[in-house]
Protein backbone atom coordinates (compact mmCIF):
# COMPACT_ATOMS: atom_id res chain seq x y z
CA UNK A 1 0.00 0.00 0.00
CA UNK A 2 1.05 3.53 -0.62
CA UNK A 3 2.98 5.29 2.06
CA UNK A 4 0.40 8.30 4.03
CA UNK A 5 0.91 10.13 6.80
CA UNK A 6 -1.47 7.45 8.66
CA UNK A 7 2.19 5.85 8.51
CA UNK A 8 3.91 7.95 10.36
CA UNK A 9 4.67 6.55 13.84
CA UNK A 10 4.13 8.80 16.78
CA UNK A 11 6.49 11.75 17.28
CA UNK A 12 5.07 12.79 20.65
CA UNK A 13 8.14 14.37 22.60
CA UNK A 14 10.36 14.78 19.90
CA UNK A 15 11.15 17.96 18.81
CA UNK A 16 11.43 19.30 14.99
CA UNK A 17 12.65 22.65 13.75
CA UNK A 18 11.32 23.19 9.95
CA UNK A 19 12.28 26.05 8.19
CA UNK A 20 9.88 27.57 5.60
CA UNK A 21 6.79 26.06 8.25
CA UNK A 22 4.45 29.30 7.21
CA UNK A 23 3.65 28.16 3.49
CA UNK A 24 3.35 25.52 1.29
CA UNK A 25 5.29 22.45 1.60
CA UNK A 26 6.84 23.55 4.74
CA UNK A 27 3.20 24.40 6.24
CA UNK A 28 2.14 20.84 5.56
CA UNK A 29 5.05 19.03 6.91
CA UNK A 30 4.66 21.58 10.24
CA UNK A 31 0.98 20.45 10.31
CA UNK A 32 1.48 16.40 9.78
CA UNK A 33 4.52 16.55 12.37
CA UNK A 34 2.57 18.29 14.77
CA UNK A 35 -0.51 16.25 14.12
CA UNK A 36 1.78 13.45 15.40
CA UNK A 37 2.65 14.39 18.36
CA UNK A 38 6.38 16.41 18.52
CA UNK A 39 7.27 19.82 19.35
CA UNK A 40 7.20 21.61 16.17
CA UNK A 41 9.56 24.64 15.91
CA UNK A 42 8.83 26.90 12.98
CA UNK A 43 11.50 28.62 11.67
CA UNK A 44 10.38 31.63 9.54
CA UNK A 45 11.07 34.88 7.93
CA UNK A 46 8.07 36.03 7.72
CA UNK A 47 6.11 36.52 10.91
CA UNK A 48 2.62 38.09 9.72
CA UNK A 49 2.26 34.67 7.58
CA UNK A 50 3.74 32.23 10.30
CA UNK A 51 1.39 33.29 12.91
CA UNK A 52 -1.79 32.50 10.09
CA UNK A 53 0.09 28.93 9.55
CA UNK A 54 0.22 28.25 13.37
CA UNK A 55 -3.63 29.21 13.20
CA UNK A 56 -4.35 26.98 10.19
CA UNK A 57 -2.46 24.02 12.42
CA UNK A 58 -3.99 24.54 15.93
CA UNK A 59 -7.28 24.56 14.05
CA UNK A 60 -6.55 20.97 12.57
CA UNK A 61 -4.98 19.89 15.84
CA UNK A 62 -6.05 22.21 18.90
CA UNK A 63 -3.47 20.09 20.98
CA UNK A 64 -0.52 21.54 18.57
CA UNK A 65 3.00 22.20 20.45
CA UNK A 66 4.13 24.78 18.35
CA UNK A 67 6.79 27.70 18.13
CA UNK A 68 7.70 30.26 16.22
CA UNK A 69 11.06 31.37 15.71
CA UNK A 70 12.32 34.37 13.41
CA UNK A 71 14.47 32.98 10.94
CA UNK A 72 16.31 34.92 7.99
CA UNK A 73 18.01 32.58 5.94
CA UNK A 74 19.50 35.15 4.04
CA UNK A 75 21.35 36.56 6.75
CA UNK A 76 24.18 35.32 8.80
CA UNK A 77 23.57 37.12 11.69
CA UNK A 78 19.92 36.29 12.14
CA UNK A 79 20.60 32.05 11.52
CA UNK A 80 22.92 32.37 14.77
CA UNK A 81 20.20 34.55 16.59
CA UNK A 82 17.79 31.90 16.14
CA UNK A 83 19.44 28.85 16.35
CA UNK A 84 21.28 30.14 19.64
CA UNK A 85 16.75 30.75 20.81
CA UNK A 86 16.38 27.44 19.66
CA UNK A 87 19.26 25.63 21.59
CA UNK A 88 18.38 27.25 24.75
CA UNK A 89 15.05 26.24 24.53
CA UNK A 90 16.05 22.48 23.27
CA UNK A 91 19.16 20.69 24.24
CA UNK A 92 17.63 18.01 21.82
CA UNK A 93 16.52 18.07 18.37
CA UNK A 94 14.99 14.90 16.66
CA UNK A 95 14.54 16.92 13.29
CA UNK A 96 15.28 19.38 11.41
CA UNK A 97 13.92 19.72 8.08
CA UNK A 98 15.50 22.10 5.81
CA UNK A 99 13.04 23.15 3.32
CA UNK A 100 12.78 26.85 2.89
CA UNK A 101 14.01 27.91 -0.63
CA UNK A 102 13.39 30.44 -3.39
CA UNK A 103 13.41 29.40 -7.19
CA UNK A 104 14.59 30.98 -10.28
CA UNK A 105 14.40 34.33 -9.31
CA UNK A 106 16.08 37.45 -10.48
CA UNK A 107 19.36 37.76 -9.82
CA UNK A 108 19.93 39.62 -6.19
CA UNK A 109 22.25 39.06 -3.20
CA UNK A 110 21.64 38.17 0.58
CA UNK A 111 22.39 40.37 3.37
CA UNK A 112 26.04 38.83 3.63
CA UNK A 113 26.29 39.38 -0.24
CA UNK A 114 25.48 35.36 -1.27
CA UNK A 115 23.67 34.73 -4.86
CA UNK A 116 20.02 34.85 -3.26
CA UNK A 117 19.01 31.45 -4.77
CA UNK A 118 22.57 29.56 -3.54
CA UNK A 119 22.70 31.73 -0.35
CA UNK A 120 18.96 30.88 1.10
CA UNK A 121 18.73 27.71 -0.28
CA UNK A 122 22.28 26.19 0.34
CA UNK A 123 24.41 28.28 2.60
CA UNK A 124 21.71 29.61 4.53
CA UNK A 125 20.68 25.40 5.83
CA UNK A 126 24.68 24.93 5.76
CA UNK A 127 24.97 27.86 8.43
CA UNK A 128 21.85 26.65 10.47
CA UNK A 129 22.71 23.02 10.73
CA UNK A 130 26.41 23.55 11.56
CA UNK A 131 24.99 25.55 14.81
CA UNK A 132 22.71 23.11 15.90
CA UNK A 133 24.73 20.27 15.17
CA UNK A 134 25.36 19.73 19.44
CA UNK A 135 21.76 19.64 20.02
CA UNK A 136 21.06 16.95 16.79
CA UNK A 137 24.22 14.66 17.16
CA UNK A 138 23.71 14.28 20.91
CA UNK A 139 19.78 13.61 20.21
CA UNK A 140 19.76 9.25 19.67
CA UNK A 141 18.23 8.92 16.59
CA UNK A 142 18.04 12.29 15.12
CA UNK A 143 17.46 12.84 11.71
CA UNK A 144 18.69 16.05 9.26
CA UNK A 145 16.40 16.01 5.94
CA UNK A 146 17.45 18.10 2.88
CA UNK A 147 14.49 19.40 0.33
CA UNK A 148 16.31 19.21 -2.98
CA UNK A 149 14.37 19.03 -6.34
CA UNK A 150 14.19 17.37 -9.70
CA UNK A 151 15.59 20.64 -11.21
CA UNK A 152 19.08 19.36 -9.14
CA UNK A 153 19.80 17.17 -12.59
CA UNK A 154 20.10 20.44 -14.47
CA UNK A 155 22.51 21.88 -12.40
CA UNK A 156 25.77 22.34 -12.27
CA UNK A 157 28.52 20.97 -9.08
CA UNK A 158 29.95 24.24 -7.32
CA UNK A 159 32.73 26.28 -9.12
CA UNK A 160 34.81 27.45 -5.80
CA UNK A 161 36.16 30.52 -8.34
CA UNK A 162 32.93 32.00 -8.50
CA UNK A 163 29.77 30.11 -6.01
CA UNK A 164 27.92 33.20 -6.60
CA UNK A 165 27.52 32.92 -10.65
CA UNK A 166 28.97 36.41 -10.50
CA UNK A 167 28.48 37.64 -14.44
CA UNK A 168 27.01 34.05 -15.73
CA UNK A 169 23.71 34.13 -13.68
CA UNK A 170 20.57 32.99 -15.19
CA UNK A 171 17.49 32.14 -12.82
CA UNK A 172 17.46 28.95 -13.67
CA UNK A 173 20.99 28.01 -13.72
CA UNK A 174 21.41 29.13 -9.71
CA UNK A 175 18.45 27.45 -9.13
CA UNK A 176 19.64 24.20 -10.29
CA UNK A 177 23.25 24.85 -8.73
CA UNK A 178 21.41 25.10 -5.03
CA UNK A 179 19.72 22.46 -5.28
CA UNK A 180 22.10 20.17 -6.53
CA UNK A 181 24.15 21.39 -3.77
CA UNK A 182 21.54 20.58 -1.60
CA UNK A 183 21.61 16.72 -2.29
CA UNK A 184 25.12 17.03 -2.46
CA UNK A 185 25.15 18.58 0.94
CA UNK A 186 23.02 15.68 2.67
CA UNK A 187 25.32 13.17 1.25
CA UNK A 188 28.29 14.63 2.31
CA UNK A 189 26.35 15.21 6.32
CA UNK A 190 25.40 11.17 5.96
CA UNK A 191 29.55 10.94 5.64
CA UNK A 192 30.39 12.90 8.15
CA UNK A 193 28.17 11.39 10.66
CA UNK A 194 29.59 8.00 9.84
CA UNK A 195 33.14 9.36 10.40
CA UNK A 196 32.05 10.48 13.65
CA UNK A 197 30.25 7.26 14.61
CA UNK A 198 27.24 8.96 15.68
CA UNK A 199 23.65 8.17 16.04
CA UNK A 200 21.96 10.74 13.22
CA UNK A 201 20.60 10.26 9.80
CA UNK A 202 21.19 12.66 6.84
CA UNK A 203 18.62 12.12 3.97
CA UNK A 204 17.49 13.96 0.72
CA UNK A 205 14.11 14.21 -1.03
CA UNK A 206 12.20 15.71 -3.83
CA UNK A 207 8.96 16.56 -3.94
CA UNK A 208 8.09 16.10 -7.44
CA UNK A 209 5.49 18.83 -9.18
CA UNK A 210 3.86 20.75 -6.30
CA UNK A 211 1.27 23.09 -6.87
CA UNK A 212 2.44 25.72 -4.25
CA UNK A 213 3.25 29.19 -3.17
CA UNK A 214 7.14 28.86 -4.55
CA UNK A 215 5.21 28.50 -7.84
CA UNK A 216 3.05 31.14 -8.12
CA UNK A 217 6.19 33.83 -6.61
CA UNK A 218 8.49 32.53 -9.62
CA UNK A 219 5.89 33.88 -12.00
CA UNK A 220 5.33 36.71 -10.05
CA UNK A 221 9.12 38.56 -10.17
CA UNK A 222 9.26 37.03 -13.85
CA UNK A 223 12.64 35.47 -12.72
CA UNK A 224 11.62 32.25 -14.22
CA UNK A 225 10.86 34.10 -17.65
CA UNK A 226 8.72 31.56 -20.32
CA UNK A 227 9.53 28.18 -18.24
CA UNK A 228 8.23 29.80 -14.98
CA UNK A 229 5.48 30.16 -16.45
CA UNK A 230 4.48 27.38 -18.08
CA UNK A 231 5.78 25.20 -14.98
CA UNK A 232 3.20 27.38 -13.02
CA UNK A 233 0.67 26.37 -15.46
CA UNK A 234 1.32 23.14 -15.57
CA UNK A 235 1.93 22.67 -11.79
CA UNK A 236 -1.51 24.15 -10.99
CA UNK A 237 -3.30 21.69 -13.66
CA UNK A 238 -1.83 18.91 -13.11
CA UNK A 239 0.93 19.40 -9.84
CA UNK A 240 0.13 17.66 -6.50
CA UNK A 241 -1.53 18.85 -3.56
CA UNK A 242 1.20 20.63 -1.03
CA UNK A 243 0.07 17.76 1.21
CA UNK A 244 0.90 15.28 -1.13
CA UNK A 245 4.40 17.18 -1.93
CA UNK A 246 5.12 16.56 1.49
CA UNK A 247 5.25 13.24 1.85
CA UNK A 248 8.39 12.21 0.37
CA UNK A 249 10.08 15.01 3.41
CA UNK A 250 7.60 13.30 5.79
CA UNK A 251 8.15 9.56 4.86
CA UNK A 252 12.30 10.73 4.99
CA UNK A 253 12.16 11.86 8.07
CA UNK A 254 9.38 9.44 9.99
CA UNK A 255 9.91 6.27 8.42
CA UNK A 256 11.79 3.93 10.69
CA UNK A 257 13.17 1.86 7.94
CA UNK A 258 14.38 4.91 6.31
CA UNK A 259 18.15 4.30 5.38
CA UNK A 260 20.43 6.81 6.72
CA UNK A 261 21.82 8.62 3.35
CA UNK A 262 18.53 7.87 1.33
CA UNK A 263 16.81 9.72 -1.23
CA UNK A 264 13.02 9.88 -1.51
CA UNK A 265 10.77 11.04 -4.37
CA UNK A 266 7.51 10.31 -5.93
CA UNK A 267 6.94 7.25 -7.60
CA UNK A 268 6.59 8.62 -10.73
CA UNK A 269 9.38 11.25 -10.90
CA UNK A 270 6.96 13.96 -10.66
CA UNK A 271 3.86 12.53 -8.68
CA UNK A 272 2.93 9.88 -7.02
CA UNK A 273 3.39 8.33 -3.12
CA UNK A 274 6.82 8.89 -1.56
CA UNK A 275 9.18 6.10 -2.73
CA UNK A 276 13.27 5.87 -1.78
CA UNK A 277 14.90 6.48 -5.36
CA UNK A 278 18.50 6.05 -6.52
CA UNK A 279 20.80 9.00 -6.34
CA UNK A 280 22.14 9.12 -10.01
CA UNK A 281 25.04 11.35 -10.33
CA UNK A 282 28.62 11.14 -11.32
CA UNK A 283 31.43 13.31 -9.46
CA UNK A 284 29.54 13.37 -6.39
CA UNK A 285 33.17 12.68 -4.16
CA UNK A 286 35.11 15.90 -5.84
CA UNK A 287 32.09 17.43 -5.79
CA UNK A 288 30.82 17.36 -2.08
CA UNK A 289 34.68 18.22 -1.65
CA UNK A 290 34.53 21.63 -3.09
CA UNK A 291 30.71 22.11 -1.51
CA UNK A 292 32.25 21.50 2.05
CA UNK A 293 35.35 24.07 0.77
CA UNK A 294 33.16 26.42 -0.51
CA UNK A 295 30.56 26.17 2.40
CA UNK A 296 32.78 26.90 5.21
CA UNK A 297 34.64 29.52 3.61
CA UNK A 298 31.43 31.48 2.74
CA UNK A 299 30.29 31.15 6.25
CA UNK A 300 32.93 31.00 8.41
CA UNK A 301 31.09 27.88 9.70
CA UNK A 302 32.53 24.52 10.10
CA UNK A 303 30.25 21.25 9.96
CA UNK A 304 32.42 19.55 12.72
CA UNK A 305 30.24 16.57 13.81
CA UNK A 306 33.48 15.25 15.96
CA UNK A 307 33.57 18.91 17.86
CA UNK A 308 29.62 18.79 18.34
CA UNK A 309 29.70 15.55 19.27
CA UNK A 310 31.88 16.93 22.29
CA UNK A 311 29.37 19.88 23.38
CA UNK A 312 27.52 18.52 26.06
Amino acid sequence: MAWSTADIPSQTGRVAVVTGANGGLGLATAKALAGSGAHVVMAVRNQAKAVAARDEILAAYPDASLEIVALDLGSLASIEAAAKQILDAHPRIDLLINNAGLMAMPERQTEDGFEMQFGVNHLGHWALTARLLPAIVNTPGARVVTVSSTAQHLGRPVDPSNPHLRGNYGPWKAYGQAKLANRHFAVGLQRAFEAAGVDARSLACHPGLSDTELQVRTVQEKGGGLAGAMSHRFSAATGMTPDQGALSTLRAATDPAAPSGGFYGPRFVSSGPPVARRLVRPGTDDAISVLWEVSERETGLAMDVEAARRTA
